[in-house]
């Protein structure tokens, strides 16, 4: 080995031994005439001494020494001294004075610093991503997502679960996102997709019997980005036979509760609570809600009947929804005129409020409410003095969708809640299926192979609305983890529940046949889920971005900076692939005019 030990491990029960240190150069300090150089590997600093009247030549060569410059060094660790100590480093009481030198690697000046007090801009980290991972925070990122990862297998392993590997080229099969398609050379005009989830795959597995498997699955999907969205990321994927919902459960909350331990040393509070989701919706307008503060959702349809504003009248006689939240402050109208704009980016017309005062409610609206309706508005809401109610009045879905990201947004500028609080549940008893107005057609609400529940199958043809599903949605502090579901394990169910969703029995065979067939001799009852591994991680961190989490990301255009790809292929490697070059460019740039 280069070194004896690493930059964060000597302490002054190491003084007077002899010790070889690597790393790079992270400072450099001249004191009269003496060198002082913190040292940094991956595990801390360590301070290291080059004094010309110990060894001249060693001196002479520290003077030349640039930041980032990569060196080995030899010398004896001795104390700093009591006036001279850094408590703020692991190393801080010692040093070593060196006595042999060693240059390594030259570096050029670095175009970021390397610096967790001075980040550098978001595009420049993309672009030297090899230089931002070497700042200590980065650096931590990763050993908690190490632990986290190893504590997942640990785990699984632990309670039977084997882990298994599906392939990356695989049949393409939708499943809500667009594929990523890779042309086949031996099968011109012919094309895998990459997986969007190991989903099929897994269900096969459970018909093979192998009863649990997990893995650590890359899934790739061609979506638009967002913090929380990369196009490749990591699922903890697992899927269990012979189970019900209670089942997964319980191995999912101890899996996270023994991965915060192991990985950032957090207890985590179990069993979780569990929400069905048309209370969820009700109470927080979200099947993700956040549940560290209160400031529900209120219902008032009935209470403002017989009003005379004609913007809730309208929306009730359309069968729309009227609900508020009571914001514990005193808004002045500069807060509602940007709440208002911000509700408007999520499709409300507007943003109606009223102030509640000691001598009642206050607002340009009022005098359209009688007393006996702004009794039943304060019997509802139990508005306090100091307190402003903001309506929303749409359609459900638009008003949910609206007052919960209000509620989301109030609740953390006006510190509603404790950061370092971990409020888990489970959301269950989804609907199987959502009408899609702009295509005129029922979509599912996870995904095709989730099972109805029984007493809900014989309305799939008659009233798909009516059908709710064994789903199960895991949420933390307002953030989806992960998704699963009891899968159907009967083929003729199956094929009815493809049918509603647009795909008869001969297109169903055509793209899901394989798992048709498999399930035609003999398949167990099972169910599983995926919980997003990146977006677990930056949340143990407290981070909202996965791109800190996530080693080599791309931009929210879906472009790696450092490598710049997407690239151009060649003229030859379009030839070997069947694909006619003039006409892949052509399809590009009309879609490119299109869009402008």
């Amino acid at each position: 080995m280069l070194r004896t030990h690493t930059c964060g491990e000597l302490r002054m029960s190491d003084d007077t031994k002899i010790v070889s240190l690597c790393g790079w150069t992270h400072s450099r300090r001249d004191h009269g005439g003496i060198i002082f150089i913190d040292l940094r590997d991956r595990y801390g600093l360590t301070q290291v001494v080059f004094d010309p009247s110990h060894n001249k030549a060693a001196h002479q060569e520290g003077e030349k020494l640039r930041r980032e410059d990569v060196i080995r060094i030899t010398g004896k660790v001795r104390p700093r001294g009591p006036d001279l100590e850094n408590p703020k480093l692991a190393t801080g009481q010692i040093e070593v004075l060196i006595d042999q030198f060693e240059m390594i690697g030259k570096a050029d000046t670095p175009p970021i610093e390397i610096d967790d007090h001075k980040p550098a801009s978001e595009e420049m980290r993309m672009k030297y991503r090899y230089l931002d991972l070497r700042r200590p925070s980065m650096i931590n990122n990763f050993i908690v997502r190490h632990k986290a990862a190893q504590s997942a297998r640990n785990f699984l392993s632990n309670n039977k679960f084997i882990e298994v590997e599906t392939p990356l080229l695989i049949k393409s099969t939708p499943e809500g996102a667009r594929d990523y398609v890779v042309p086949s050379r031996v099968h011109p005009g012919k094309f895998y997709a990459l997986p969007q989830s190991p989903q099929l795959y897994k269900q096969i597995l459970m018909v093979s019997g192998f009863d649990r498997y997990f893995q650590l699955a890359k899934c790739l999907r061609d979506e638009d980005m967002r913090a929380d969205r990369q196009p490749e990321f990591t699922q903890i994927d697992l899927e269990m036979s012979f189970v019900h919902e209670e089942d997964v459960f319980k191995i999912i909350e101890g899996l996270l509760r023994q991965m915060w331990k192991e990985a950032v040393n957090i207890n985590i509070q179990t069993p979780f609570i569990r929400l069905p989701y048309e209370e969820a919706l009700d109470r927080f307008g979200s099947d993700k809600p956040d549940l560290r503060f209160g400031m529900e959702l209120i219902n008032l349809n009935d209470a403002v009947k017989g009003s005379s504003f004609g913007v809730f009248n309208s929306i009730l006689e359309h069968s729309g929804l009227i609900k508020c939240i009571v914001v514990p402050k005193d808004l002045s109208r500069k807060d509602i005129d940007e709440l208002t704009q911000f509700a408007m980016q999520f499709g409300a017309k507007g943003l109606a409020w009223m102030k509640r005062t000691e001598k009642g409610f206050e607002s340009s609206i009022v005098k359209f409410f009688s007393n006996d309706i702004l009794q039943k508005i304060q019997d509802k809401t139990q508005a306090k003095a100091g307190e402003t109610l903001l309506f929303v009045a749409d359609k459900s879905a638009i008003a949910n969708d609206v007052l919960a990201r209000l509620r989301n947004r109030l609740g953390k500028e006006l510190s509603l809640y404790d950061e370092k609080v971990l409020k888990f549940c489970w959301i269950v008893d989804f609907p199987l299926f959502e009408w899609n107005d702009d295509e005129g057609k029922w979509d599912t609400k996870h995904h095709m192979f989730c099972a109805p529940k029984a007493e809900h199958i014989p309305f799939l043809k008659s009233d798909p609305g009516k059908v709710y599903a064994t789903l199960y949605d895991v949420v933390l502090n307002g953030t989806e983890l992960g998704s699963g579901s009891i899968r159907i394990s009967d083929p003729k169910l199956q094929e009815d529940v493809m049918s509603v969703v647009g795909y008869p029995k001969r297109e169903a065979e055509r793209r899901f046949g394989f798992l048709l067939e498999a399930y035609k001799y003999g398949g167990p009852t099972h169910g599983g889920i995926a919980l997003g591994f990146d977006r677990l991680v930056a949340l143990m961190l407290s981070l909202d971005d996965i791109r800190e989490v996530v080693a080599f990301p791309k931009t929210k255009s879906a472009e790696c900076l450092m490598d710049n790809s997407p690239s151009e292929i060649t003229e030859k490697e379009f030839k070997e692939l069947s694909i006619k070059v003039d006409v892949a460019r052509k399809r590009v740039t009309s879609r490119a005019e299109g869009e402008g």
